[in-house]
């Protein structure tokens, strides 16, 4: 190419460079997920905070996260606007609501070790015999090992260890009193939860 030709018309020129600058710009922000730039030893929920659910394929984004041991392990709708995403992060799991409308993570929990004699729950409890309006997620005691696929079981009240609610107005987790709190062996939500 003559230099000529590569001068060309100066308007010419400025469009291309600007679309040339947007193709990488934008490029860069279609790659970009959520957990891109989070380092394992790091504040992980705060890096979360603020960001986009990227919506991708589970196999690309664990692929892609391979050093942080990333690995999703379910979600569950809280309500019309609000989800709930587990992931495991560097060996640790954690629980991040998500609006479902502007697809942005408000609030992230490092959730506490379970197991089947203390598994993870989702759903409504009940404290001091009073529903809770707000989604509980918590560490249930189970060390009775009652089976939480048995539906005649569903109603049975476990203690909780540890709660948080999932406040819909504020979308933030806010610790929950596990005085008198009781939540329903139908909630179990992990695999872990079994005998």
């Amino acid at each position: 190419m003559s230099r000529s030709a590569w001068r060309g018309n100066p308007e010419t020129f400025k469009i291309r460079v600007i679309l040339f600058l947007l193709m990488m710009v934008c490029g860069k922000a279609w790659a970009l997920d959520e957990f891109v730039g989070i380092k394992c030893g790091t504040d992980i929920p705060k890096s979360l905070i603020g960001k986009r659910d990227a919506n991708e394929r589970v196999a690309v984004l664990e692929g892609r996260h391979k050093d942080l041991g990333l690995k999703n392990l379910g979600g569950t709708e809280i309500s019309d606007s609000l989800f709930l995403a587990s992931w495991q992060i560097c060996g640790s799991e954690y629980e991040l609501l998500v609006n479902t409308k502007s697809e942005l993570i408000r609030d992230v929990l490092l959730f506490p070790a379970h197991s089947a004699a203390s598994p993870m729950f989702v759903g409504a409890c009940r404290a001091d015999g009073k529903e809770i309006p707000s989604v509980v997620v918590a560490v249930l005691n189970n060390s009775a090992r009652y089976n939480p696929r048995d539906e005649k079981l569903a109603k049975t009240m476990l203690k909780a260890s540890a709660a948080w609610k999932a406040d819909e107005t504020t979308q933030k987790f806010a610790k929950q009193s596990t005085a008198g709190l009781g939540c329903p062996l139908g909630g179990i939500v992990t695999q872990d939860g079994g005998p």
